[in-house]
């Protein structure tokens, strides 16, 4: 089975007070986006990259990919305006017959293990969303009020989301709506039912100047623990 991932790498980063996008500052030494590029690139030497650029920071990107592909895997294009656009000019160039990962650019934390497992997930059963449970209260906004609601029943979703290639395809052939906030979205309301997997709390996104000192730390005792992996 073909492998595909779909890098989201087109936003601007505008909650990290920074001129350049987040996917671009620098974390343990090298770019955030590398680290995310190689924790796929690692996994299998047959897996395919789609990489989705903002137009803005076009060069940028393409000088990390180049960093980070010695193989030619990568292939960049241009993002669209918003990330459901970039997803399905990505999926132009993926093929129907493949298990497509469609990935947060700015998760650089992800790990072999959760990568492999949405990828026998999907196999299984057609697509696989990684999720973790709440550890925090939760209320709800509705016409100006608030109410509690049960932490237990809720789960926070993260990617990987990752897809049987004829069933994503086909699902962003529908126009956009302002509820496709991701992937599992898009094909649910195509139709598709969504399938849960567990997620990893350390597959953090990078989205406020905290959450790098964070993957900072993270990745400071990976190195500790493991001296020889690969950075």
């Amino acid at each position: 089975m073909k492998k595909y991932a779909v890098i989201v790498a087109g936003g601007s980063g505008s909650r990290m007070g920074n001129a350049l996008p987040k996917q671009f500052l620098p974390l343990a030494g090298k770019p955030l986006l590398y680290h995310t590029l190689t924790a796929f690139l690692r996994v299998w030497q047959d897996l395919q990259i789609v990489l989705a650029l903002p137009a803005d920071h076009f060069q940028t990107g393409l000088t990390i990919a180049g960093q980070a592909d010695a193989t030619g895997r990568i292939k960049t294009i241009a993002g669209g305006s918003t990330r459901f656009e970039s997803v399905k000019a990505c999926l132009e160039q993926v093929e129907e017959d493949a298990v497509v990962f469609v990935h947060d650019a700015v998760r650089c934390l992800i790990s072999s293990a959760l990568i492999e497992r949405c990828y026998r997930e999907t196999i299984a059963k057609g697509n696989a969303i990684p999720v973790i449970i709440s550890s925090d209260s939760m209320r709800i906004l509705e016409e100006g009020e608030n109410r509690a609601i049960d932490r237990d029943r809720m789960r926070i979703v993260q990617t990987p989301q990752t897809f049987n290639g004829a069933l994503l395809k086909m699902a962003y052939r529908q126009p956009y709506r302002s509820f496709f906030t991701d992937d599992a979205s898009v094909v649910e309301y195509a139709g598709g039912k969504i399938n849960l997997v567990e997620g990893e709390y350390r597959n953090i996104k990078i989205t406020h100047p905290i959450d790098l000192l964070i993957a900072e730390e993270l990745l400071k005792q990976d190195q500790k623990d493991n001296p020889a992996s690969p950075q």
